[in-house]
């Protein structure tokens, strides 16, 4: 008989599959896509692991408590991001802050003005970077901006407009219920918001390009 942990790992590696297959043709050779070993990881994330070399990694155990439309557009709002290249590269930016900060110390030591002032600025010019990539309002703007690309992809798939918004937007109210922290709950709610009303800029389109009998 079948064990429970041999039945989950099959139904698992079949999701993945699954997912795999949802994948743009132009970006199956270098996207995969991994059930996430961490503990207590995002539901969802991506990351760079090489050179042109994308991994979507998923919390199955929480993915498997969505439906499979919800799932879906998630997944998809991920691939958009990909394509949109907002994925966090390797950055060079805590080594850089990390030596700015030791060489400043150092040149204190010496009394070097010249170095000090470099030290500083190599600080400056990687904190900066830094800000830009965890800057709050700019990472919700490019999550929007996935998400409506998501909804394309939806469609490219076979979805019609209305339900592809109707399963991310399903997915939104969801992960509201389903996320404990305050911040990522209010993210999820803006979101929803934004969907609301490209969904509603959308089927006023549809209405006025919808021919006269």
């Amino acid at each position: 008989m079948t064990s429970y942990a041999t039945s989950s790992a099959r139904a698992e590696m079949s999701e993945l599959r699954r997912l795999k297959t949802l994948l743009p043709p132009e970006l199956q050779s270098w996207v995969m896509v991994e059930g996430s070993t961490e503990i207590n990881p995002p539901l969802i994330r991506s990351e760079e692991i090489g050179r042109d070399e994308i991994e979507i990694q998923i919390d199955l155990a929480k993915w498997d408590n969505l439906a499979i439309d919800q799932r879906n557009l998630l997944f998809w709002h991920e691939v958009a991001r990909i394509q949109n290249d907002t994925i966090p590269k390797e950055g060079w930016e805590m080594a850089a802050l990390a030596i700015g900060l030791g060489g400043a110390v150092g040149e204190l030591w010496v009394q070097d003005g010249l170095l000090l002032l470099l030290a500083v600025a190599l600080c400056g010019i990687s904190g900066y970077r830094l800000w830009q990539k965890n800057n709050g309002q700019k990472t919700l703007k490019e999550a929007m901006e996935a998400d409506e690309r998501a909804i394309a992809l939806a469609t490219r798939f076979g979805y019609s407009l209305p339900n592809a918004y109707k399963s991310l937007g399903s997915a939104f109210k969801t992960l509201i219920e389903q996320t404990p922290n305050r911040k990522e709950r209010k993210r999820y709610e803006s979101r929803l918001q934004a969907l609301r009303k490209s969904a509603s800029k959308a089927k006023a389109q549809m209405k006025q390009e919808r021919p006269i009998v």
